[in-house]
């Protein structure tokens, strides 16, 4: 009943999570093509009310004409509305979701011992757990570092773009490095975005919200308006911009094995996130009318080249054909000793039973896939699987095919 339960918290946390992603993401990809779209107005009256742009625009059978002001309209409306609780919602059910998942489940899902031996079970697990909430908060605190002591110009205005986005690039990779030697592979991937995702939700929380009401509230009050907060928040929602492809990558991944189990997982996530920086540097530059083409085709190569270094190395037609095919038998014997805990009549992890010969011949093509070509099964290696007998499962595969033909 636990693990039902479980499921179905995983699932809704799951939904919840991915709605308001998209109402967070969608937003922001909105303002941002909306801010490169903006035509700077003719109409005096539009220049009166101190209007810097407009853009006349046709949805749903509507017609709309957003409008930004170069500061604020002269009478600030009483009633805004208030682009945060996207945000918000997205980080929290993201923690939630980490916490029922990896947390929760940190044996089998946060820890691996031949990447790294947290110990004994108790004390290891405890270590494990503070460490993955630890990248979330130290790497929040090094981000904010970066941008409060390289962001600034000589005049004290916010910029240095180019170094501070160089030097938080050059953190990510550390900190993708780092997670590979500490966590399951899977974890790691996961671990780095959500370290991410809270860089971003933290921009909006600590930053860009309270900038933008300390500005109303000077306004209201008669008082002169710092343009640093503008800066401020700028700087922040572009950098949120950025990190966007590169968070949903390492959120996808935990469907992907090939990604998480490679040998140099953090660099396979590395330049995943460096082709979404790419992609996204092309959006920008497309919204402002520029067709940074060379940015497809690198984001295309480094692909491209990622595709080819992964691809797995074909087997030994030789030596196959020398050793003589596993008997089911032989295959019910491994499965029995490294996957039947799990996949039995009594618990089916994701619906999957192994316990009779005829369960591991209807998923065949499964068992081989999983542990076999991304050996990603059993979870973590938890059951102490070796090569050989994954080796034995791949000729018994391969052998029951070519009998099939």
């Amino acid at each position: 009943m636990e693990t039902y339960l479980l499921d179905w918290a995983n699932l809704l946390l799951r939904w919840l999570h991915v709605i308001v992603g998209i109402a967070w993401i969608g937003a922001s990809f909105y303002f941002v093509w909306l801010d490169n779209h903006l035509l700077k107005p003719a109409a005096a009256d539009l220049k009166a009310k101190g209007v810097d742009g407009e853009l006349w625009a046709v949805h749903g059978g509507g017609f709309y004409n957003p409008q930004k002001y170069l500061v604020a309209p002269p009478d600030l409306p009483q009633h805004l509305h208030w682009f945060y609780w996207e945000s918000y919602w997205t980080w929290m059910s993201g923690f939630a979701l980490f916490v029922v998942l990896y947390l929760f489940n940190a044996e089998s899902f946060l820890i691996d011992k031949r990447v790294f031996d947290w110990g004994s079970f108790q004390h290891g697990t405890a270590a494990a757990i503070t460490a993955a909430l630890g990248f979330l908060a130290v790497g929040w605190l090094v981000y904010d570092q970066i941008c409060r002591r390289f962001g600034h110009t000589k005049d004290g205005s916010i910029g240095n773009d180019g170094l501070v986005l160089g030097l938080i690039a050059v953190f990510v990779v550390a900190a993708s490095w780092g997670a590979g030697q500490l966590f399951a592979g899977r974890a790691a991937f996961l671990i780095i975005g959500a370290m991410l995702a809270t860089m971003m939700s933290a921009n909006v929380f600590f930053w860009i919200i309270p900038g933008q009401k300390q500005v109303i509230a000077d306004m209201r009050a008669g008082r002169p308006v710092n343009p640093v907060f503008g800066q401020r928040g700028k700087q922040r929602s572009v950098h949120n911009t950025y990190f966007t492809l590169p968070v949903l990558i390492a959120m996808l991944s935990n469907h992907y094995g090939m990604l998480y189990s490679h040998a140099q997982g953090w660099l396979v996530l590395v330049l995943l996130m460096a082709v979404g920086v790419l992609v996204r540097t092309w959006f920008v530059k497309r919204h402002k009318g520029v067709n940074a083409w060379g940015l497809i085709v690198a984001a295309l190569a480094l692909l491209a080249a990622l595709i080819v270094w992964m691809a797995p190395a074909k087997p030994d037609a030789a030596g196959a054909t020398a050793a003589p095919a596993p008997t089911l038998a032989q295959v019910q014997a491994v499965i029995e000793q490294r996957c039947a805990m799990c996949h039995n009549a009594q618990l089916a992890q994701k619906g999957m039973q192994l316990h009779t010969p005829a369960l591991i011949e209807q998923h065949a093509q499964a068992i081989y896939q999983q542990a076999v070509v991304q050996k990603i099964m059993p979870l973590n290696n938890a059951t102490q699987i070796t090569d050989e007998e994954r080796a034995l499962l791949g000729r018994w595969f391969e052998g029951r095919q070519a009998g099939a033909r």
